[in-house]
């Protein structure tokens, strides 16, 4: 079944890629916080309780009444992370370790990401949207010559998201909303061994060659999903408002195709049907929106995201030689991760609104768990962008953000992959860079 190939694939994907993901760009974990250009300008802060247009939806449905008439916003962000991992790989033979120097440059891939909102009041009670945009995804590849890629060497996942929401201003005051998710996955990881790895390797069924760049495993598959979102909204004043969002857990139950050494050692591209459960975790958010004056407006939020539910990856392949039956492809381990973001909004003029931004994103792994396809660390966002009014219909908003990624220590001792090519310990360091433009119409 398609849903079931895409499912192995992406979860797989997901334990790598995410956290090089978001050490390369974004949030925590394997998240994307890149839904609009508008709040790239002010590094996201206040997003639950800020209404520039329909994007607003995104990441509260309550806003959605803050919106009038009919309101269409389009546009996309481009990603550019720049993220390097150097370390040594060691591995025993019978002289002793031997320890091999390895370094992959710039191994995050470059991304776009576009995003499209429609909303629309009904009436004085009730608005409706629609939204489609993504929360994860990312491509990276660490190279043929890493001596690390008996933990993996590639991996890439692409989500799609389609909202439906509603909103309903219960008052003066209060304002909720609720609305339904639907996840479109698709990924793939692969590990093959370096150039250091053993040229046999034992079995159970007798030693077998095994030269540099083989498969040692390979997933790819897609799957779709069901997920749901809630907000609320107060109005405690004309000048301060606060908002809440609560996004679900998104339930992946993957399946797909998965070949390689691990799983056929006589015969590595046999494919076989496989399955992994995979949750896309909770998050929340508290903002809150202050209007100091005329001209300044300040703005925070809180996120959280329940990454401590993220503890492994467990699959089960069907009809290996080698594996028939559930096995741990990963331990985790991740915790839950914070996101505290300050930004203010300066209206220049009746044309032209200045925003800037500041924010820190704590990692979802401890030094403890980080490992060399886990790279995940904490970042320091500083942004700033503007807005243009072109006409009483159209404006125009462009956001500029460069994320500092905290140099973080990694260790991959895997015992099932070590002996393919020694066990890992390195760093990684980088940057990203984000820039973003959207276009808001209203009719």
């Amino acid at each position: 079944m398609n849903n079931n190939k895409n499912r192995l694939s992406l979860a797989i994907a997901f334990g790598l890629l995410g956290s090089v993901a978001s050490t390369n760009s974004m949030a925590a974990g394997f998240q994307l916080a890149e839904y609009s250009a508008t709040g790239l300008g002010r590094a996201y802060a206040g997003e639950a309780a800020i209404a520039d247009g329909a994007d607003a939806q995104w990441r509260n449905v309550a806003m959605l009444t803050y919106l009038e008439g009919t309101q269409v916003s389009v546009g996309g962000i481009y990603v550019n992370p720049n993220i390097d991992v150097e370390g040594e790989s060691t591995q025993m033979i019978p002289s002793g370790p031997k320890t091999t120097s390895t370094k992959s440059n710039d191994f995050a891939h470059d991304a776009f990401i576009p995003n499209l909102y429609v909303s629309h009041r009904v009436n004085e009670q009730i608005a409706i949207g629609f939204a489609v945009g993504t929360n994860y995804g990312m491509e990276t590849d660490l190279g043929d010559d890493f001596s690390a890629t008996n933990f993996g060497n590639e991996a890439s996942v692409i989500t799609k998201e389609i909202n439906v929401n509603m909103a309903y201003k219960i008052n003066q005051q209060f304002s909720v909303g609720g609305g339904v998710r639907y996840v479109i996955a698709e990924g793939s990881f692969g590990a093959i061994t370096p150039s250091q790895s053993p040229t046999q390797i034992p079995t159970p069924i007798g030693n077998l060659p095994l030269p540099a760049g083989s498969s040692l495993k390979y997933m790819e598959g897609t799957d779709e999903a069901w997920g749901w979102q809630v907000g609320t909204a107060w109005q405690i004043n004309d000048s301060n408002r606060i908002g809440f969002s609560y996004k679900s857990e998104v339930n992946l139950n993957l399946e797909g195709k998965a070949n390689g050494f691990a799983f056929n050692p006589l015969n590595p591209t046999t494919k076989y049907n496989g399955s992994m459960e995979l949750a896309l975790p909770a998050t929340a958010e508290l903002a809150s929106y202050h209007q100091l004056n005329d001209k300044v407006a300040v703005h925070a939020s809180f996120n959280w995201t329940d990454w401590s539910s993220f503890e492994k990856l467990v699959a089960d392949v069907n009809d290996s030689p080698m594996v028939n039956g559930k096995d741990t492809i990963k331990e985790e381990n991740w915790e839950d991760n914070y996101r505290l973001a300050i930004g203010g909004t300066y209206t220049l003029n009746q044309k032209v609104t200045l925003r800037s931004g500041v924010a820190y994103d704590t990692s979802a792994v401890s030094d403890e768990h980080r490992t060399a396809t886990i790279p995940e660390t904490d970042r320091l966002w500083l942004s700033m962008g503007a807005g243009y009014v072109w006409s009483d219909n159209l404006t125009l908003d462009a956001g500029f953000t460069y994320i500092f990624a905290k140099d973080a220590k990694m260790h991959e001792k895997d015992p099932k992959s070590a002996p393919f090519g020694g066990t890992f310990e390195g760093e990684t360091t980088g940057n990203v860079w984000l820039v973003g433009v959207q276009a808001n119409y209203r009719f």
